[in-house]
């Protein structure tokens, strides 16, 4: 098993992550700052740490 932390997720796995949500939903949630964005060339990623981060932030408000 690789051990390896993944600090950057391609945009179309990160839409997976977050349930399958749409090509315009990741894109108004990195316009939003919620998520980051980062290029390398022409290929788009999401940093692991903004992604989790996201993640945190709707499970804390689910159980506020």
């Amino acid at each position: 098993m690789d051990s390896t932390v993944r600090r950057l997720v391609p945009i179309p796995e990160a839409r997976e992550v977050l349930g399958g949500i749409g090509h315009t939903t990741i894109y108004d949630l990195i316009k939003r700052g919620e998520i980051v964005k980062v290029n390398i060339g022409r290929r788009g990623f999401i940093t692991s740490e903004s992604l989790a981060a996201y993640v945190d932030r709707l499970s804390e408000a689910a159980t506020a």
